[in-house]
């Protein structure tokens, strides 16, 4: 006798009832943390009529009416727009831990629906950050290992150490070059940040934070997005912005944030002209942002991966095993 369909399908989540406990608890400690240094928790929507122009971020698209008249509107691949404007609206320290969504994100630690914590801080440098970075930390994964001390990695100091090659300087050729050195035998065009992130991705980053969490800074200015631009100590120009990485996982992206319209609608239309070239959805530009960011002060903000954090806190090498029902079980 054939069983009937529903009893076939495995409904169960992929994570035990293990992560499900890890992760409240987790929730517990992240919001005592931020309750006793004043930051305030805050909630954004997940919708909004303009999305990312990163040309590396791929935004999910949803059909909506507002007030009667359908629009196409954009689920969040963060809450950095909206959180900005309650910035600059007087908002103070804030945090969310929130949904985010970036399509056709999947495998091992990626998922295109995952969970986020993002905070800024008013008056903050990229070092106070780490420093409050660092005592998260301590709380999060103190049954783990322990005290952790990260250390501090410049984007181009690591990527010399891997492959004898300054990124910031480096020609074409010269990256090609590396590439099928390496064994990287892909043919991505002129694209010279391609081939940087292509070698990074497999030769530097699957390397870092495996002594003590790495807090990797200066990155090539390409890589900007919404951070400002400085000279490092060879005054050669970088993003003023670092990652946090753990046995080879990034779980964080923190920026010295940009508060200049003119320069990040430049940037925005760049992104975008770049998307035309590629053949790219071109992406509507949040003006109220733009709006905004003349009435907001210098700030640090961060966005942390609440799902790769759970995975270190228990030591799982799989995405799924921290998350209830992934893409594609949900």
């Amino acid at each position: 006798m054939t069983q009937p369909v529903q009893n076939m399908i495995q409904y169960q989540p992929t994570c035990d009832i293990h992560a499900l406990k890890s992760r409240a608890k987790m929730y517990a400690q992240i919001r005592q943390f931020f309750a006793e240094k004043d930051v305030l928790e805050v909630e954004t929507p997940v919708l909004s009529q303009a999305g990312v122009t990163d040309v590396h971020l791929a935004s999910v698209q949803a059909q909506r009416h507002v007030q009667g008249k359908k629009q196409t509107h954009y689920l969040q691949t963060s809450p950095e727009f909206a959180m900005k404007r309650l910035l600059a609206s007087g908002s103070g320290a804030i945090y969310q831990i929130c949904k985010v969504f970036r399509d056709d994100e999947h495998g091992r630690k990626h998922n295109s629906e995952f969970t986020m914590l993002e905070w800024y801080r008013p008056q903050f440098s990229l070092k106070d950050l780490m420093l409050e970075v660092t005592d998260l930390l301590n709380v999060v994964l103190a049954q783990r290992f322990g005290e952790v001390r990260p250390t501090v990695l410049s984007y181009k100091h690591a990527f010399m150490d891997r492959l004898d090659l300054n990124p910031l300087k480096a020609t074409l050729k010269e990256l090609k070059d590396a590439a099928h050195r390496v064994g990287l035998n892909l043919d991505l065009g002129d694209d010279r940040l391609a081939y940087i992130d292509l070698l990074f991705s497999h030769m530097v980053e699957p390397s870092l934070g495996f002594d003590t969490p790495v807090f990797l800074t200066d990155f090539p200015p390409e890589m900007a997005s919404l951070a400002k631009t400085k000279r490092d100590e060879d005054d050669e120009l970088v993003a003023a912005r670092f990652e946090l990485y753990i046995e080879g996982l990034e779980l964080a992206n923190a920026y010295d944030e940009l508060i200049d319209a003119d320069v990040l609608r430049s940037r925005f239309q760049a992104d975008n002209a770049e998307r035309e070239k590629l053949g790219l959805h071109v992406m509507p530009i949040d003006e109220y942002l733009l709006a905004a960011l003349p009435n907001m002060s210098e700030c640090a903000g961060i966005a942390l991966g609440i799902d790769r954090l759970l995975m270190i806190v228990m030591n799982q090498m799989k995405l799924e095993k921290v998350v209830t029902f992934p893409a594609g079980v949900s």
